[in-house]
């Protein structure tokens, strides 16, 4: 099998195309499509989480059908699937002589890849089948019997809101990775976009997989990268340091978050763990989004100084942010006053030192993402400022920025 002979090189080379294609396609999501291989690569499931309308659906559709040969399964979830919807419908032709037993083809438990939308609408009927799929890859026939055996590698799942009750609480405890998207923050971005609904898209080179590569790297490949002594300390030094702010992940979320270091080093196309590979654990070790900015913070300050700045620099972004929400209602000469005394300064020089941060991160061999996610911040609020508060149009702002 020539994908045994280079380690899965040549798939984790491919696999890094397939993770360019889609950031340019999709604006803003190259960590989200990053994180979702690298859960894929670990036969992990994944959360993405967002208000509707923010691509979620339609970019698991493009990654998932970038594996060749592999079984596909999608659907959307509501109080009312019943089991027999995800896993199999009763046969009705056995049944009129009466037998009874279920069509598997094209169901859940035929899937190598799984697309689960709105999770935690996962009826009561549904759950304990759904975590035992997820969970032990098993599914339990209606008619009693064996346990059927499936071939899943990973789910990808979505929703528009967090879990409210015990039940969906169960299924989010058992996703290992969760990532929040929200609507496009750059008004480049934007305006990208928008001239997308108007235009011929030009042919893009759509890189792919075959299912045998994907199993291979799963299976063999990524179990075989090495996690150094000096990895395994950081990741008791990060345990301890989110001890300290209350913040507690189980033993088994620690476990399991080693094969994901061991998937973004394949990635990569590294042999060992590296400092670096600790960034996917803040998608990782948070269960509300407002614990995830202090997950965020403990990982950069091992992995990447440079990104822990930036984050700082995002705070007082958003504080800026925060006081032209307040001044609504106010005068256009208050506002252009504070714009041009406060505001304008400020963002013109976290713009200055964030350019230098990522450059710096770039220069050191160490990952941007945080760096340029909060530079996207700053530029949507620096285009707000500049029109709400100094009336420049949507094409000065552009210019500016």
């Amino acid at each position: 099998m020539v994908v045994e002979a280079d380690n899965g090189a040549a798939t984790a080379k491919r696999l890094r195309a397939i993770t360019d294609e889609l950031s340019e396609h999709f604006f803003e999501r190259e960590d989200v499509v990053r994180t979702l291989i690298v859960a894929m690569l670990a036969r992990q499931h994944s959360l993405v989480l967002g208000p509707p309308g923010t691509a979620k659906s339609e970019l698991a559709r493009e990654l998932t059908s970038r594996i060749q040969g592999a079984s596909l399964w999608e659907i959307l979830l509501s109080k009312f699937t019943v089991p027999t919807r995800m896993f199999g419908p009763i046969d009705v032709a056995a049944l009129s002589r009466g037998e009874y037993r279920q069509i598997f083809d094209g169901r859940a438990t035929t899937a190598d890849i799984a697309f689960i939308d709105e999770i935690f609408k996962c009826s009561t009927a549904a759950l304990n089948e759904t975590l035992g799929f997820l969970n032990e890859r098993l599914y339990h026939p209606e008619n009693g019997g064996s346990p059927v055996v499936c071939p899943l590698i990973s789910a990808i799942t979505a929703s528009n809101e967090l879990p409210t009750g015990e039940d969906s609480a169960a299924i989010y405890d058992r996703l290992l990775v969760r990532m929040e998207v929200g609507y496009l923050a750059d008004p480049s971005n934007f305006a990208a976009l928008v001239r997308s609904a108007v235009t011929v898209p030009a042919q893009r080179t759509r890189t792919t997989i075959a299912l045998e590569e994907l199993q291979y790297a799963v299976s063999t490949a990524v179990p075989a990268v090495d996690v150094p002594d000096v990895i395994v300390d950081a990741v008791c030094a990060l345990r301890a340091a989110l001890r300290r702010q209350e913040l507690i992940a189980s033993d088994r979320r620690w476990r399991q978050s080693v094969r994901l270091l061991q998937a973004s080093a394949f990635l990569d196309g590294r042999t060992a763990v590296g400092e670096i590979d600790l960034a996917v654990l803040t998608h990782v070790l948070w269960d509300s989004p407002a614990q995830r900015p202090t997950v965020e913070r403990e990982v950069l300050q091992m992995v990447n100084p440079d990104a822990r700045e930036a984050l700082d620099l995002a705070d007082a972004i958003e504080e800026l942010e925060a006081q032209l929400d307040s001044k609504a209602g106010q005068s256009r000469e208050a506002l252009s006053d504070w714009a041009i005394r406060e505001a304008n300064t400020k963002l013109a020089k976290a713009a200055k030192k964030l350019a230098k941060l990522r450059t710096e991160a770039l220069a050191n061999g160490r990952s941007a993402t945080s760096i340029e996610r909060v530079i996207a911040r700053q530029r949507a609020v620096h285009a707000r400022v500049l029109t709400e508060a100094l009336g420049v149009d949507a094409s000065m702002v552009q210019a500016e920025l």
